[in-house]
């Protein structure tokens, strides 16, 4: 779904990306400012339960994952160095959600949930991993029921909505999350299990 929706939210954001390339921001900058804004937003917000309006933040931050995406296009192919840089801020901004999380649950006393969000984050990690280690050794790896938008889209709605009091949607929508991470973190082992024994051996770093 969210694929299909790239096209639109490409073409909506494309005016702004022209806008701020005119002005020598690079997507580099963009990449790192909506990475600090997230991580800055979801550690003052979530840890006071002020959930909500710590989730709108946090979106408006999130979009510049894909303005940045937007802008590469704009001024050529794409750098390793962008690629590299946007990857591993990705995991820093889901580390900050998570975390701001985490400490919410622990203050206020549902440790459960604590649990179920620090699972998410560390899933979310391995999935990322698994797909990175992969395609490094030549490997194809993508493949999963939830992918980061989708885990983004999951945890960001269902923490805004529990903000707003509709009851039971935050605890079912991590639960959800964390199922669905698991799932594709095994889709994604036994996908690249398949590829490695079809193949010949060779020497790894």
């Amino acid at each position: 779904m969210l694929k299909l929706l790239r096209p639109a939210v490409t073409r909506l954001l494309t005016p702004l990306g022209r806008a701020l390339t005119r002005r020598g921001i690079g997507p580099n900058a963009v990449t790192a400012a909506g990475t600090l804004g997230t991580v800055a937003a979801a550690l003052f917000f979530y840890p006071r339960g002020q959930l909500f309006i710590g989730t709108v933040v946090i979106t408006f931050f999130v979009l510049a994952d894909l303005l940045d995406g937007v802008m590469a296009r704009m001024t050529g192919p794409g750098s390793t160095w962008g690629a590299f840089l946007d990857s591993t801020l990705d995991r820093v901004g889901d580390a900050g959600i998570f975390s701001g999380l985490v400490f919410w649950f622990v203050v206020s006393g549902q440790r459960v949930l604590a649990g179920v969000a620090l699972f998410c984050l560390v899933a979310g990690a391995v999935v990322s991993y698994v797909k990175a280690r992969a395609e490094a050794l030549g490997m194809t790896c993508d493949v999963g029921l939830a992918e980061r938008p989708e885990r983004l889209v999951v945890g960001l709605v269902s923490v805004g909505l529990g903000g707003l009091g509709v009851p039971y949607i935050l605890a079912a929508g991590l639960w959800l999350l964390a199922v669905a991470s698991a799932v594709t973190v095994g889709q994604r082992l036994l996908h690249v299990h398949r590829q490695a024994v079809s193949h010949p051996p060779r020497t790894l770093r």
